[in-house]
């Protein structure tokens, strides 16, 4: 597969009756007494009309509200429109609320081809979310449908007003939240295929294509390999279905490397729960259970397209669930890659023993830090919700991924990782079961990993976090700001801005 920005964006600071175009936004807040229009291109007059006639049109300057109006002579537009930030504290608006306004606006936007922002930009960075925020916002998967009648195509190019047209950082700010973008919309696009052409074999050739170009090694162990080698997690997870596992380690090392980082995802294209198998209702969404092996390659892709001074390998431990024959069972006892032994009493606990087996080999390269991606357990929607993941590992690793979440743009929460949820996981049979403790699963789920976490080379155990994105990795509703319905797309901005900001600390 191939993943395109079909989006070209411009930045100009001139006037706007001359910046010929489909629509013109403009951004209108939530105040504490009705709408407030921020930053108008418009003229006195023209602004004072339009003020009066708000409330009339039900305009309230709500995030993700999108009202169209007629054009106006001042804009050179065809259609004026208003769109909604939210609540703002005076007139700043957050690098957030401009990313989801302008999502907002594209989605709602498709079918025209120009579209013009006049919308408060009083640094670099709030143009570069603007942009990033449309780049997501106009994305469209590439459906099946025999008949595309009646179907809009995204906006294919925007401009934005701004000041900082001529600021020498613009240009490197534009290309990023680019590279960013097409990152997570590649990530959106594995996550929505459907797992008939989605497996592992099709995955890794899918991550050969993406990285064609860019400056990284791609390695594909099949399970040839796997099984000589003794990957005991992939193998035993993978042995069920018809599609063979694969094991994809994607690296991009940099001369100038400041840190050795290493990210593992878990990628199971699609979950049936094995011989523990799931209820039909629960399996509609099963082919998202690779978002995490999907993050983790885009993530790695996009550090070597920014050419950011770090080495980081991606770890894809891709297999499909299925029961047959030949799936492992409950009680029987997996021997992990590195030689841990692990009683299955429950097939659908799969995510963790492909990861496990992930977490050793990473560890044997001995990264700086580890960290890993998946959507991994049902009880994290039920702690967090839908929209935000949970991470949990070492405080030092995890107070730096909420950090860069929180610039991302992305809904992460830290959750703790209890002392007794570990002897739940004790078996009599095995050095471990891949269950334990039901209550607080997302946490006993992580605790499970944790005992693959290696040793440094001074013999201390390497840094490690774990992201749990069950929830936010696969929206079913209705799509909101920038966000589409199906594939997300989360954590990629994340891994990315904890890279970045690993840089920043090492300058």
């Amino acid at each position: 597969m191939s993943v395109k920005n079909i989006i070209s964006f411009r930045v100009i600071n001139t006037d706007l009756a001359k910046a010929s175009s489909d629509a013109l936004v403009i951004a209108v807040a939530k105040g504490a007494n009705g709408p407030v229009i921020l930053d108008s291109p418009l003229s006195p007059a023209a602004l004072a009309s339009l003020k009066e006639t708000l409330t009339a049109l039900g305009v309230t300057g709500a995030a993700d509200q999108v009202v169209r109006l007629p054009g106006h002579p001042d804009t050179g537009a065809t259609i004026l429109v208003l769109a909604g930030v939210g609540p703002v504290k005076g007139t700043a608006v957050t690098e957030e609320a401009l990313r989801r306004m302008a999502g907002a606006t594209l989605r709602a936007l498709a079918g025209l081809k120009h579209v013009v922002f006049a919308v408060p930009t009083t640094t670099v960075s709030h143009v570069a979310a603007l942009a990033e925020g449309a780049a997501l916002g106009s994305y469209q998967f590439a459906s099946m449908h025999t008949s595309t009648s009646g179907r809009k195509l995204p906006v294919s190019k925007v401009t934005i007003h701004s000041t900082l047209a001529k600021d020498p950082e613009l240009a490197a700010a534009l290309e990023r939240s680019s590279i960013v973008a097409k990152a997570v919309n590649a990530t959106r696009t594995l996550v929505n295929e459907p797992p008939s052409t989605l497996y592992p074999a099709t995955f890794a050739d899918a991550a050969r294509e993406l990285s064609k170009g860019l400056p990284v090694k791609l390695t594909v162990l099949d399970e040839k390999r796997l099984l000589k080698e003794g990957w005991g997690g992939i193998m035993g997870v993978g042995q069920g279905s018809s599609r063979p596992p694969r094991m994809v380690k994607v690296e991009y090392k940099s001369e100038r490397a400041v840190a050795n980082l290493a990210f593992v995802g878990k990628g199971i294209t699609f979950d049936s729960g094995g011989i523990s198998i799931k209820p039909g209702a629960g399996m509609v969404t099963m082919k998202c259970d690779m978002a995490g092996a999907a993050a983790v390659l885009n993530a790695v892709l996009a550090v070597a397209a920014l050419g950011l001074p770090v080495n980081v390998t991606g770890w894809l431990c891709i297999a499909e669930n299925m029961p047959s024959g030949t799936a492992i069972r409950p009680s029987d006892v997996l021997t992990m890659f590195g030689g841990k032994t692990v009683e299955v009493l429950n097939t659908d606990a799969e995510g963790r023993l492909v990861m496990a087996d992930g977490l050793v080999a990473a560890s044997a390269e001995f990264p700086d830090v580890i960290i890993d991606v998946a959507t991994l357990t049902g009880a994290q929607v039920m702690a967090l919700g839908h929209r935000t993941a949970g991470v949990m590992g070492d405080e030092g690793v995890t107070a730096a991924l909420k950090a860069a979440a929180d610039r991302a743009g992305e809904l992460i929460w830290p959750m703790p990782l209890p002392e007794e949820l570990r002897p739940s996981l004790d078996s009599p049979v095995a050095d471990m079961a891949n269950i334990g403790e039901r209550m607080g699963g997302m946490m006993t789920a992580a605790v499970f990993l944790q005992e693959f976490i290696g040793k440094s080379k001074d013999g201390e155990t390497i840094p490690w976090a774990h992201l749990d994105i069950a929830g936010p990795a696969f929206n079913e509703s209705a799509p909101y700001g920038y966000t589409p319905k199906q594939g997300t797309g989360m954590s990629v901005r994340t891994l990315v801005a904890y890279v970045e900001d690993v840089v920043a600390r090492s300058a």
